[in-house]
């Protein structure tokens, strides 16, 4: 059996190498033969430009006017409330009858205002400008060169080909002959 099994082997093997000669015969499957370089002359480069999007936050700023209050006194609750308090006893006193407590209520009223008014009156109200800041988008279109079409002279024939570079005056080209058969 084992003999069989070799013998097997060996002619598969064979058939093998008579198919990998028979292809390795053919001129064209990356055989060095039939192949030199050249340089040949640049006639035009055009370079091929793409657009790309590029963010860049800036800061900007500004000047504004703002007005600002300055409660110098503190709480004046305390003026109106007493305000409201004399206003109502003079308001008291000059009303007679039904006509009393509206008179009341009145001087309440008024003295209350009257003494918020006063006691604002200390109050310091000035406009002043303000530098303020805020985060934008300050991109912008960037044209970048994505490759070159290449023009380019070999023997009396013009070839065509896109590259990653420009390659100055002269390009150096690969020249592959084979049977045309």
């Amino acid at each position: 059996m084992s003999g069989r099994f070799s013998l097997w082997c060996a002619v598969t093997l064979l058939s093998f190498q008579s198919v990998a000669y028979a292809q390795g015969d053919r001129r064209d499957l990356g055989s060095d033969e039939g192949v030199h370089f050249a340089w040949a002359d640049v006639v035009r480069v055009d370079p091929i430009y793409t657009y790309e999007r590029v963010s860049r936050p800036e800061r900007e700023c500004y000047d504004t006017e703002v007005t600002h209050h300055e409660d110098r006194r503190g709480n004046n609750a305390g003026a109106t409330v007493l305000g409201a308090i004399i206003g109502g006893a003079l308001g008291n006193q000059v009303g007679k009858g039904d006509g009393r407590k509206a008179a009341t209520i009145a001087g309440a009223v008024a003295g209350g205002a009257i003494a918020n008014s006063a006691a604002r009156r200390d109050d310091h109200t000035y406009v002043a400008s303000e530098r303020r800041c805020r985060e934008v988008d300050g991109g912008y279109e960037e044209r970048r060169i994505n490759g070159y079409d290449v023009e380019y002279r070999y023997r009396g024939e013009t070839y065509l080909s896109r590259l990653s570079y420009d390659p100055g005056e002269r390009i150096r080209v690969r020249v592959s002959v084979t049977p045309a058969d």
